[in-house]
């Protein structure tokens, strides 16, 4: 396991694979400096639990991403049911409502951090409109708005694109943004609609960087990953 370091955000390496076995094979290649990591929709749908159980066998962190949506009694058992695996971090809609979200902070207990997923980072202005049906909503009105369910309800962070941390962070200041939809500069935007850089996005105030093709794509996903934890050392 990697020695713990104190970094400005931590990045934390999105495990986007069909199967575990792809996911142990991405572990060794990118070496234990890949300390937290992400499970998302695709892995834990195809594994499960015993993905986060063998992550946690190895002494990692886990970021289990799965924005839960659903009544309150039913997210608040699948929190449960997270905490109960380990994660230190869990993922719910932040369009669930106020009444699911501090559902799913009973749920999780102490030692799992909910975060509230507030406007997707796939997401522009007109595509927002068209999905909620409504005029086109300014998306940094609508990040501030969700980051205020989130702060009411006792979430310990949001997911935000790196265009709306710093405003998220001056207005809630004890909300822990995490940051998807992070490039290398000059890398591709891929399916990303709002996108920042690693060191951008921790000077706005990001706690946690997901990485993904930018890091997992590259031929030495180590050797990347270890230039954006030095890029992301304190002093740097």
């Amino acid at each position: 396991m990697a020695e713990r370091v104190t970094l400005r955000a931590q990045p934390i390496i999105a495990l986007d694979v069909p199967s575990l076995e792809a996911a142990r094979a991405l572990c060794a290649r990118l070496g234990p400096q890949a300390d937290f990591v992400k499970v998302g929709l695709e892995l834990f749908t195809a594994e499960g639990p015993r993905v986060v159980e063998w992550l946690r066998g190895e002494g990692k962190r886990v970021f289990l991403d799965l924005k839960l949506h659903d009544i309150p009694n039913t997210v608040r058992g699948a929190a449960r049911s997270a905490a109960a695996m380990g994660v230190s971090l869990l993922t719910v809609h932040g369009y669930g409502g106020a009444p699911m979200v501090e559902a799913a902070v009973e749920g999780a207990g102490a030692e799992t951090g909910i975060l509230v997923v507030t406007v997707l980072t796939s997401f522009d202005a007109a595509g927002l409109g068209v999905a909620l049906g409504r005029e086109t909503p300014e998306v940094g009105a609508e990040v501030q708005r969700l980051a205020a369910v989130a702060s009411l309800t006792g979430a310990h962070g949001i997911v935000c694109s790196g265009h709306e941390v710093r405003a998220a962070r001056t207005a809630y200041p004890k909300l822990r943004p995490l940051v998807p939809g992070i490039r290398l500069a000059g890398g591709a935007a891929h399916d990303q609609a709002r996108i920042t850089t690693p060191v951008r996005a921790a000077e706005d105030g990001a706690s946690y960087l997901v990485l993904g093709r930018a890091v997992t794509e590259a031929a030495d996903p180590a050797a990347v990953l270890g230039e954006i934890r030095r890029s992301l050392a304190p002093g740097q």
